[in-house]
């Protein structure tokens, strides 16, 4: 009892220790927790997470018991394991470390011009939808990147370089089963077609759904290593697809597609205010 009385002590008095630095200190330690947390839960870097406490639950074991061989075994695999993890997962870090320096950024990737009355015409949105929208129709496969905090300057090196203003005919054409570029994906930069015929990352999810296609696969890997928006066309069925934080969403519309682009990209803030109204 009386260990506990001076157990309770020690902690009120360092309690009462704790100044606006120590605050900081651990309200960014909980920050940087969260983030692991959610690093884990959303990449496939889950299962590895349970192998890597298997092997610290071991080395502890080992020392506990004096297990001298398989604690130098499991030794020298921590002190390997940072750099097998740094390799294994570039892809999922150098991601997650992009969005980092990207947070706190507005930006608006394809702003429409305002009209008499002041309110904003999403004069892009609305002209690539209409594209989306007749390559479906026509069943014309289609792979359209949307460029945003993250620069995607060497995956437009792998194309063609067009720098050509949004319109429906140019997308139709890029994407036209005959042309040279159509196989390729095309990058949408600063409001205009900024190169197509490009290759993307595919992504290596177990879990993708396998009547999806390869056009499918790069979309979501692609909108995993960025924070990029990909508008997927399907060659086979004609269905309007966008992948968004390694996530897919499928059977868009016109009116839904643009809604959608409206309300990520931000561009009206009415609209947006009033959907997540809606949602509450």
């Amino acid at each position: 009892m009386k260990t506990f009385e001076q157990f309770i002590g020690h902690a009120f008095t360092q309690f009462l220790t704790i100044g606006p630095v120590d605050v900081i200190d651990i309200a960014l330690v909980a920050v940087i927790i969260f983030f692991v947390i959610k690093f884990i839960s959303d990449k496939r870097a889950g299962k590895l997470a349970i192998g890597i406490c298997m092997i610290l639950f071991l080395l502890v074991i080992s020392q506990i018991f004096q297990m001298s061989a398989t604690n130098f075994l499991f030794s020298n695999i921590a002190q390997f394991g940072v750099i097998l993890l740094v390799v294994v997962f570039q892809s999922e870090i150098r991601s997650a470390l992009e969005k980092i320096g990207g947070a706190g950024k507005e930006l608006k990737i394809l702003p429409g011009n305002k009209d008499g009355k002041g309110n904003r015409r999403f004069g892009a949105i609305s002209t690539l939808c209409e594209a989306v929208q007749e390559l479906a129709r026509d069943y014309t496969g289609a792979l359209i990147v949307i460029e945003r905090d993250t620069p995607l300057g060497d995956i437009a090196k792998t194309g063609t370089v067009v720098n050509a203003d949004i319109g429906v005919a140019i997308i139709k054409n890029i994407f036209y089963n005959k042309a040279p570029l159509h196989d390729g994906a095309m990058i949408i930069k600063n409001q205009r077609v900024y190169s197509a015929g490009c290759f993307l990352p595919l992504s290596t999810k177990d879990d993708i759904i396998k009547d999806l296609g390869t056009r499918h696969r790069a979309a979501i890997g692609m909108s995993e290593n960025s924070d990029a928006i990909v508008i997927v066309v399907s060659e086979e069925t004609g269905t309007i697809s966008m992948a968004v934080d390694g996530k897919l969403r499928r059977n868009y519309d016109y009116s839904s597609l643009k809604k959608e682009l409206n309300r990520i990209l931000n561009d009206n803030p009415e609209e947006a205010k009033q959907t997540k109204n809606r949602k509450k």
